[in-house]
């Protein structure tokens, strides 16, 4: 029989259960004991469930960003789906038009008659590019500088600003003036045919005047159209130069029998066009247009 002291019972106990002892302790802070903190209790959430957490939280942030980028393309789709008509149309070809819901030019009516109309068209500023071919509407050469006016449009100028689609594209014709060859008598200037160039405009957001991003892309110019007045006709479907030389010259004809105005000396012929790829041939709306004045009394 072992004689066993109270103080070793204590010490005993308090091995035989060393947390419950420590959590026991709760001394004041001023007594000089440290009081001892309560036990650390484990995390019980698995890995699976850890990863499933994780993948609902990518879901819902996914889910919010799809939703505010739907939101968005169908803005802009709308745009395009439920057009504008802000032409009055002199016929049926005109009535099945539409142009896209985007800023364009802005004119006035001065005259209209059943082969053309007059307007008098505010000032607005392009950017626009010259373009590879000597024809103004071969795919290649159209896809070439529509792409690199888009770039300039949607963020490469030195403000790295995308700025609004507005409409329409313009493609107008350009002459060389020529080469100078003095002589005693006349003064020739002779301009070669491969000189005769087309251009392609994007009309600017009238909201940025002249204070436009420069282009980084120095093939692109900014350049302020000012007030004119231009004989123009409307027509449908896609466009090709063999259409576009019949037209002016269709138009030029009607026009040299106006009581009121005539072809600006020097006037070349501009295409406008005002809508997407994908729109329907019969809905399309382009126009030709000449520069005009009017006659002296």
């Amino acid at each position: 029989m072992f004689l066993v002291s109270p103080s070793s019972l204590s010490i005993n106990r308090m091995r035989a259960s060393p947390i419950k002892s420590m959590a026991a302790v709760n001394r004041n802070s001023s007594s000089g004991v440290v009081t001892a903190a309560p036990p650390h209790r484990r995390n019980n959430t698995s890995p699976l469930e850890a990863r499933i957490s994780l993948i609902f939280a990518l879901a819902s942030q996914t889910t919010s960003l799809s939703h505010k980028l739907l939101t968005e393309l169908a803005g802009e789709t709308a745009k395009y789906v439920f057009p504008k008509r802000i032409f009055e149309s002199r016929n049926l070809e005109e009535a099945l038009m539409s142009v896209p819901d985007l800023e364009t030019v802005k004119f006035k009516v001065l005259k209209r008659c059943d082969q053309y109309e007059i307007r008098e068209v505010e000032p607005y500023f392009v950017a626009e590019v010259t373009m590879p071919s000597k024809y103004g509407f071969d795919f290649n050469g159209a896809s070439q500088s529509f792409n690199t006016l888009a770039e300039y449009l949607f963020g490469k100028n030195t403000k790295k600003e995308s700025m609004a689609m507005t409409t329409p594209v313009i493609t107008r014709r350009t002459q060389s003036e020529g080469v100078r060859m003095e002589m005693t008598t006349p003064v020739i200037t002779k301009r070669a045919e491969d000189q005769e160039k087309w251009r392609m405009s994007f009309v600017m957001p009238s909201k940025y005047g002249s204070d436009l991003p420069l282009p980084k892309d120095s093939s692109v110019t900014i350049k302020e159209v000012p007030r004119k007045t231009v004989a123009v006709v409307a027509f449908s479907g896609f466009v090709n130069d063999e259409d576009v030389k019949a037209r002016e010259s269709r138009l030029r004809a009607a026009l040299k029998g106006d009581a009121e105005f005539n072809v600006k000396d020097g006037a070349l012929v501009e295409v406008a066009q005002y809508n997407p790829p994908f729109t329907l041939p019969f809905t399309r709306r382009n126009e030709i247009s000449l520069e005009v004045e009017r006659k002296q009394e």
